[in-house]
């Protein structure tokens, strides 16, 4: 288990490049980025329906509260979940919700789906599948724990690369908690750091059957291409479905396409028809006595000032729908907008590189300092890992100050003493606005993994609300507010030192963290 096992991955075959879809903006409509929902479902509501939260502390007894309250469904898709006390804890709240639904009269109600990746869940003698099992073997009837596995992690590449390496091939990586109707979206993981002293997003949204019942269906459809977990500790594929690394690669990305899609679509045309009915139904020539019935039955719900759209990345199998939609937010960000964008992990596509560095909109670009980077102090080749990050980083300010590009794209580095660093989206601020009106939350990290290999999601927000508008500048403010300006100095520190064997790894491995 050297060291040059980190370059197995490079053994991969190259992933197809899959042309997206033209997408062209709508000059018209109630916002100026109705066009998304020519990708994906657009689900308007109520600003109050939203609350954005900003400690891990907040996140974990949300978590709590939230599951001990479910009655129908509780769906969580995490990288992982830890081992420790604060995870266990989770779970007894899970078995405790179950146990009520059992005893309840009739048949029992909830159920518990659990999305995990394969290769994270299944590190170490105790893992996120023994933290499960217990769960599995009481309540088989009511709960299903899925462990996807990429398809590209297959044959002499899956026997030659050893734990924790064979992470770097693909995961699932979406991270997505709800509870009967309210959501949490997310870039924490259901682990301790993640509860504690690791700064990330999170945003709930409160009361959103159509949401709620989006996300379940796209982990279902995620869970149904995935290994299940059995009770003792085996896994299988449901009956009839292609294996994801013994099976045909191109027959199960095929499958996986077709089953997301589907998704997506079913949900697109079910928004579009509510929104033609709600649209028809508020006309002045729209009968009284139909608005009065649905206001008896209380249907009548008030006008949306706040629309969510759904943004899926899966490259693996073909869908590319959140990078269509980032590129084309820079590419049309206006002279003097502002975009405040942020991630834990520092490694832009080159696509997303050449579109900060040559549109007209502001940017501060923040990410964590080698302190704060989750791998720092780390053993053995992962330790290098932030080292890598700075000569990314001081590469990409190089060019910047080359194209003398320095009064519009700042970089802001995140330090706190104590804590990692783990927040990424961005903030779209209108030319001449001190408020947000878009922000993007979620789990992609806008570098070559998110893009690429990965498993992503997460959700533009638009608001026309002035107070959920401060809710997400004042959730900006907090962050950059632990934050210094990376200059020239910056590189000159001896933390910031790198070593030559990692100046000349990096370009080599940059596309695999």
């Amino acid at each position: 288990r050297s060291s040059w096992l980190l370059l197995a991955p490079l053994l991969t075959p190259p992933v197809p490049v899959i042309t997206a879809p033209p997408c062209s903006l709508c000059p018209e409509g109630a916002h100026r980025f109705q066009w998304i929902r020519n990708l994906v479902p657009e689900f308007g509501i109520s600003s109050s329906h939203v609350k954005v939260l900003s400690s891990p502390v907040e996140f974990y007894e949300l978590l709590k509260v939230q599951i001990k309250a479910a009655k129908q469904r509780v769906v969580m898709a995490s990288l992982y979940l830890g081992t420790g006390l604060l995870e266990q804890e989770l779970v007894d709240c899970l078995e405790e919700t179950l146990e009520k639904s059992l005893q309840a009269e009739g048949s029992p109600d909830l159920r518990v789906s659990i999305l995990l990746d394969y290769t994270r869940g299944s590190r170490g003698r105790k893992n996120s599948r023994t933290m499960l099992i217990p769960l599995l073997q009481r309540f088989p009837e009511q709960v299903r724990v899925s462990l996807f596995h990429t398809p590209n992690l297959r044959g002499l590449l899956r026997l030659l690369i050893p734990e924790r390496f064979n992470e770097t091939i693909g995961l699932q990586h979406i991270k997505v908690y709800l509870f009967d109707d309210n959501v949490i979206l997310s870039g924490a993981n259901l682990s301790d750091l993640y509860f504690t002293n690791r700064q990330d997003r999170y945003v709930l949204l409160r009361d959103s059957p159509e949401i709620a019942d989006f996300f379940t269906e796209l982990v279902g459809a995620i869970g149904d291409v995935s290994l299940q977990l059995q009770q003792d500790d085996t896994v299988q594929m449901m009956e009839g479905m292609v294996h994801p690394y013994q099976g045909d690669k191109v027959a199960y990305c095929e499958i996986a396409n077709r089953r997301v899609m589907e998704v997506i679509n079913s949900a697109r045309t079910r928004q579009e028809l509510l929104h033609a009915k709600t649209f028809h139904s508020s006309q002045p020539g729209s009968s009284l006595l139909s608005q009065q019935g649905s206001q008896a039955s209380g249907g009548l719900k008030p006008e949306p000032d706040t629309w969510i759209y759904p943004l899926i990345q899966m490259k693996p199998f073909g869908i590319q729908i959140d990078e269509v939609v980032t590129e084309t937010l820079l590419t049309e960000a206006e002279r003097d907008a502002r975009i405040f964008l942020t991630t834990g992990y520092f490694n832009l596509t080159q696509a997303y590189m050449d579109l900060i560095l040559g549109t007209r909109a502001k940017y501060q670009i923040l990410l964590a300092s080698p302190e704060v980077n989750g791998f720092f102090g780390a053993k053995g080749v992962a330790g290098a890992i932030p080292a890598a990050y700075v000569y990314i980083e001081h590469q990409f300010y190089s060019e910047v100050c080359y194209l003398q590009q320095q009064d519009r794209v700042q970089l802001q580095e995140y330090s706190r003493a104590g804590w990692t660093f783990h927040a990424k989206g961005l903030w779209l601020y209108l030319a001449g606005s001190d408020l947000p009106c878009l922000t993007l939350i979620g789990s992609p990290n806008f570098g070559y993994r998110s893009v690429h290999r990965d498993l992503e999601a997460q959700v533009a927000i638009v608001t026309e609300n002035k107070a959920l508008q401060q809710q997400l500048h004042q959730e900006q403010e907090q962050l950059y507010l632990c934050s210094g300006v990376v200059s020239t100095s910056t590189f000159e520190q001896p933390s910031r030192y790198v070593k030559l064997w990692v100046k000349l790894v990096t370009p080599l491995i940059k596309n695999f963290f």
